[in-house]
């Protein structure tokens, strides 16, 4: 196993990397890219600063608390849209046939589907959520204290790694709707839109939903309500700031589990 995994990371590298050199090919092209990304991107965080203009506080929350969930949410899922953003092209790819092509291939499909067309245009999503990060940090009446600041790389990497996960099991279930890519994209682009907000302005029921269920609330509303001395609504015992690391890696499991009964259950279109 350790051995295939080796394999995928290899062959991930090696098309993404050709994706990359195809890109820096025109270069003032992808430096304009980035930009509209990132202005683009920027809009989500234009209309939160609208809503401050008008209140004082959303949901309880200050603008600069707000600004914290934002860039967590942002900046976590910049970095999976970057390594696995791609998977929303499978449907197509099945429905075409092409997919066909990738199973032929002696490299692990999964990494196959990862790299395809990896877009490094998305690098602006990363930077945008982080410069709203960054500002938040520094501006947020917190405490800082080792553990608070040990917990946001813990937030980022796990967060990036929960929504790597929803990713690959979309992917999965495009074996069996072949054109859900706008499914997909609910759970995975709206939810860091939804994380961007308090969860306080949430039903229980929800906030309920997105905690137990799609286990959203651990990207980044969890952990941050004890960094940023706020009550969560669901008053979860003290020890679950720290469980973001084991609720990512039950997501990957799980998503493992959907992407090899997916390509299990995968009949050829024929053509």
């Amino acid at each position: 196993m350790g051995e295939r995994a080796l394999e995928g990371l290899r062959t991930y590298r090696l098309i993404a990397g050709m994706w990359v050199r195809s890109t820096m090919i025109y270069r003032t092209s992808f430096l304009l890219t980035v930009a509209g990304n990132l202005l683009v991107t920027g809009l989500d965080f234009a209309t939160i600063l609208l809503m401050f203009s008008r209140v004082g506080s959303l949901g309880g929350w200050s603008l600069p608390e707000v600004a914290f969930l934002y860039g967590l949410s942002a900046t976590a899922f910049g970095v999976a849209d970057l390594v696995l953003g791609s998977m929303d092209v499978l449907g197509s790819r099945i429905r075409d046939g092409s997919f066909d092509t990738l199973l032929v291939r002696p490299a692990p499909v999964l990494a196959q589907v990862g790299a395809d067309r990896f877009a490094l245009r998305r690098l602006g999503r990363i930077t945008q959520g982080a410069v709203v990060l960054g500002w938040a940090t520094v501006s947020v009446d917190v405490h800082w204290t080792a553990a608070k600041l040990l917990l946001v790389p813990l937030m980022l990497g796990s967060g990036a790694v929960i929504f790597c996960a929803l990713f690959v099991a979309g992917a999965a279930f495009q074996f069996l709707a072949q054109d859900a890519a706008e499914v997909q994209n609910a759970f995975t682009y709206g939810g860091t839109t939804l994380l961007q907000y308090p969860p306080t302005v949430f039903g229980k029921e929800f906030v309920r939903g997105v905690t137990f269920m799609l286990p959203l609330a651990f990207v980044n509303w969890v952990p941050a309500a004890y960094v940023l001395g706020r009550s969560y609504p669901l008053r979860l015992p003290e020890w679950t700031v720290w469980s973001p690391p084991l609720v990512a890696a039950v997501c990957c499991a799980l998503a493992g589990l959907a992407w090899r009964a997916g390509l299990r259950s995968y009949r050829s279109t024929g053509s």
